[in-house]
C-alpha cells in the first residue's frame, strides 16, 4: 500500500503505491490511518492528494499547524512537483508548455479548454519510449483535478493504462508517478525523490530505454525549465 520513505517532528513523506486510494469516499482502506498507524501517532494531515492510479511521493503532516503551513506553499505555487508518465502515442510537441482551463465532461473525466481564466498550466519534456510510447517528465504549476493525465491526452499522447483517458490501453497499471518534490519549510530545505524502478510499481519503468531516461533526469529541479 504504501512505503515510508521521510519522517521528522511535522511530516512523513510516503510512497504511495498504485490503485492505493487517498479518498474516504469510494471504500478503499483509509490510507492516512494506516500510516499514522505505522508511524505511532495518532493522526495525520493530508496536505495534498494524488490520484488512485498515480504512484509516488505523497506528504502528511503531523500537527495541523504544520499541515497550514503545507497548504499555503501549495496555494503560493512554492512546492516544485515533478511526475514521470508514459504516454501510448507520439505527441503533438516533444517538449513545452500545456495551459488552458479545465472543464468537467463526461463520467468521471475533465477536458482542456482553450480558455485560460484560471488556467491549468503543466511544463513537460518528453522522450521516445518502447514501441511508439513516449516519456514524460512533467512539471505542473498548478494543482488541478486529473491535470496532468489530461494535459497528456490534450497533446496526442494519453497515459498508457489510464482507465479514464486511454481506455483502450492495456497495461498492468496507469503510468503516472509523484517523482519528486522540493520546498523550503520553516527556513530548512527539503528535496525528495522517488525512484519508480526501486519499488515494484510496474512493468514499464524497467525497460533499457524508460530507465535510461529516469537516470537523465534523476534531479529534475536541474533541468532547464521555462521560468514562471
Amino acid at each position: 500500500m504504501f512505503d515510508i520513505l521521510f519522517e521528522n517532528n511535522e511530516f512523513v513523506v510516503i510512497n504511495k503505491h498504485p490503485e492505493v486510494s487517498v479518498h474516504k469516499d469510494d471504500g478503499d482502506s483509509m490510507l492516512v490511518a494506516e500510516v499514522a498507524n505505522e508511524v505511532n501517532v495518532g493522526s495525520l494531515y493530508l496536505v495534498h492528494r494524488l490520484d488512485k492510479m498515480t504512484s509516488g511521493l505523497l506528504i502528511l503532516a503531523k500537527r495541523s499547524d504544520v499541515a497550514a503551513e503545507f497548504s499555503t506553499l501549495f496555494e503560493q505555487r512554492e512546492i516544485e512537483k515533478y511526475y514521470l508518465a508514459i504516454g501510448s502515442k507520439k505527441p503533438k510537441k516533444k517538449q513545452g508548455t500545456i495551459s488552458g482551463d479545465m472543464e468537467r465532461s463526461r463520467r468521471a473525466s475533465w477536458k482542456l479548454m482553450s480558455s485560460k481564466a484560471n488556467p491549468a498550466v503543466t511544463q513537460f519534456f518528453s522522450t521516445a519510449g518502447d514501441e511508439g510510447e513516449r516519456v514524460f517528465i512533467c512539471k505542473p504549476l498548478t494543482g488541478k483535478t486529473h491535470q496532468i493525465r489530461v494535459a497528456l491526452k490534450s497533446v496526442g499522447s494519453p497515459i498508457s493504462g489510464d482507465p479514464i483517458y486511454n481506455t483502450s490501453s492495456e497495461a498492468d497499471r496507469g503510468y503516472l508517478h509523484a517523482f519528486a518534490l522540493r520546498f523550503n519549510l520553516r527556513g530548512q530545505d527539503f528535496q525528495f525523490r522517488c525512484d519508480p524502478r526501486e519499488y515494484d510499481l510496474g512493468e514499464k519503468w524497467h525497460s533499457n530505454t524508460v530507465s535510461t531516461t529516469i537516470e537523465q533526469w534523476s534531479s529534475p529541479w536541474e533541468l532547464t525549465w521555462p521560468k514562471k
